[in-house]
């Protein structure tokens, strides 16, 4: 099976060599790696074209990475999806053919794995670990997501469901993922081991007010997939966090 790999990038010229080598890296042979940049300033484009492993490249203004990611998942051709952004990087070589034998079921349509977040700077830096567990119906409820830099999708359930909601500044992500697991009920499967390595300095965690931000977009990702949550639901969810920094 093909997988289809995409990198959005915008003024990422401090990164995303190493982003680039390691999908480059990857054992498996069948990869497709698009990326999609936002008109960057800097050395980004220079740098991605470097990369012989590069399979399509666009670069043209967007309204912002789920628009960016929208435009790549249309661009796809594998039968497999995964998104790595230009400033994370895979665990290891093993990450794509690891994914991959999961998918031989075909009753797998999602997959996802454990993700560490290491220090913008200095990525031998451990600052916490992500250990996603295994998923049941009720884990959205508690609180729970997977970490999307390692979440995987057929391309058939895009197809179904959708791609993400661009009136989410934030929790696109969480939305899509709630909607495919939740709603759809799509059968997911978990790798209990590190796939991803990701800088620190997420959008929604940036301040107080992008944290409320988030929380707002929360609700209405629930509300939007006609779901309702628990009262504590979109509490514990920021909450479950704290335990990662017990996990490095």
């Amino acid at each position: 099976m093909l997988v289809s790999i995409i990198t959005t990038t915008f003024n990422s010229a401090a990164t995303v060599a190493e982003t680039m080598r390691s999908v480059a890296g990857q054992d498996y042979p069948l990869i497709e790696h698009i990326v999609v940049d936002g008109l960057s300033e800097d050395d980004s484009v220079k740098i991605v074209q470097q990369f012989p492993r590069l399979s399509h490249f666009i670069s043209e203004k967007d309204n912002g990475i789920y628009d960016a990611m929208n435009k790549g998942i249309a661009e796809t051709k594998g039968d497999i999806i995964g998104i790595l952004n230009s400033d994370d990087v895979y665990a290891h070589s093993k990450v794509i053919s690891t994914m991959m034998k999961v998918f031989e079921d075909p009753a797998v349509q999602v997959c996802y794995g454990d993700l560490q977040y290491i220090n913008a700077s200095d990525g031998s830096r451990i600052i916490r670990t992500w250990k996603a567990g295994a998923y049941d119906e009720a884990s959205f409820y508690w609180g729970w997501m997977p970490p999307h830099p390692t979440f995987f999708v057929r391309k058939s359930v895009y197809d179904q469901v959708g791609l993400f909601n661009t009136s989410l500044r934030s929790a696109a992500d969480y939305e899509l993922m709630l909607r495919i697991m939740v709603k759809y009920k799509m059968p997911a499967a978990y790798i209990p081991q590190v796939m991803v390595k990701m800088r620190t300095g997420g959008m929604s965690n940036a301040s107080v007010k992008n944290r409320i931000r988030a929380n707002r977009e929360d609700r209405a990702a629930w509300r939007l997939n006609g779901l309702k949550p628990y009262f504590f639901t979109l509490y514990l969810k920021p909450l479950r966090k704290i335990t990662q920094f017990l996990k490095k």
